[in-house]
């Protein structure tokens, strides 16, 4: 009965991120194929804007494909990393051409994941095959408390890695026996950017924006003393757009040291450089203090802390965070993502009648 099923669902699956397009192939639940496309800065640099890269990237999964053998014809599905939409629930939604417009105009930010449900519904339209997202980064479970700013023009806003986040915290819940709905934990993502969520039975209760919030990351500002980048902002010394420039893509680790790579900034603080060494432990130190404040936000009752994403392959890193929040739960380590397993087992439940699809 399974290899049945299987026959008759296979899924094409789309992660477009900053530097790389991961795509995979599923029958059902089985894998058959993951591939991970690289992009040099010199590949993309032709492309003003993000959504200009959207011929470029579809086509050389297509390319990806054919060399590969596998038949268009033979897809069912397909499913992609949502973009920076409007505030969502949690769940897999059919994409329409209302949200493509959304990401094609950016209406809500720029971000890599915008091309992805652009790219799954138009190959989907080519092939008169249904075309979904699932938890993308817009996914808003946040509390009305923590909504509040400091400013009624400019509330808290839900941005975060929403589809790794709750990927990895059902998988850890089921290692434990337990269903992800009953437990309280906090998930921190270590990636290009930086989301950490205190989950609360099944909902993430807050999050750090991570594209203007929380700590610093490989390229990205984090939270920055708002009096003197007004003072910045107002100097005359950058436009609004290399302001946003440096925000998003050159601050934060790169801002200080040049690189995005962990590995090579602590080559750097082990050949002597203080520089490198003082802002690697403010990584750590930022990304602990969020934690120790998402803590209060479950009060304290904090069944596990994950830590997750691609900086997470990083001992010294891991090591330095588990120092100062150890105290607080029990940590569990999944580097790296389940964004593409994640993103088909969502289409998987539609397909199989488990959860209807959302609408956008």
């Amino acid at each position: 009965m399974a290899t049945n099923y299987s026959l008759l669902n296979r899924i094409l699956v789309i992660n477009p991120g900053g530097t790389s397009t991961k795509f995979a192939v599923y029958d059902g639940e089985i894998l058959v194929l993951k591939r991970t496309i690289e992009h040099s800065v010199e590949d993309t640099s032709m492309f003003v804007k993000v959504i200009d890269q959207y011929e470029y990237r579809l086509r050389l999964i297509l390319q990806q494909l054919s060399l590969e053998n596998i038949d268009l014809l033979t897809f069912k599905a397909i499913v992609a990393r949502g973009g920076i939409l409007k505030p969502l629930k949690s769940g897999t939604y059919g994409i329409t051409q209302e949200m493509v417009d959304d990401l094609r105009e950016a209406r809500r930010g720029e971000h890599a994941s915008n091309l992805g449900a652009v790219m799954a519904y138009g190959l989907g339209e080519i092939l008169k095959i249904p075309s979904y997202i699932v938890d993308p980064v817009s996914v808003d479970e946040m509390e009305p408390v923590a909504r509040i700013s400091g400013l009624p023009d400019l509330p808290r806003n839900s941005v975060s890695h929403a589809l790794n986040s709750k990927a990895v915290a059902r998988k850890v819940a089921n290692q434990l026996g337990k269903s992800y709905d009953e437990m309280n934990l906090i998930v921190a993502h270590l990636g290009t950017g930086v989301s950490i969520t205190p989950h609360k039975k099944g909902k993430m209760i807050d999050v750090n924006n991570a594209k203007e919030e929380g700590p610093l990351s490989p390229d990205r500002c984090g939270g920055l003393p708002i009096g003197q980048f007004l003072r910045l902002a107002f100097s005359d010394k950058y436009t609004f757009d290399e302001l946003k420039e440096i925000l998003n893509h050159k601050g934060g680790i790169y801002a200080y040291l040049g690189t995005t790579d962990i590995r090579e900034a602590y080559a750097m603080a082990d050949s002597g450089n203080v520089q490198a060494r003082i802002v690697l432990e403010a990584f750590s130190y930022q990304v602990a203090k969020e934690i120790g404040g998402m803590a209060t936000v479950l009060s304290g009752n904090v069944e596990c802390i994950i830590l997750t994403g691609g900086v997470a392959y990083s001992e010294r890193i891991v090591n330095e965070i588990k120092k100062r929040v150890q105290f607080i739960a029990p940590i569990i380590v999944v580097p790296g993502e389940e964004e593409l397993e994640a993103l088909a087992l969502g289409v998987i439940r539609v397909l199989k009648g488990q959860e209807e699809a959302l609408l956008y």
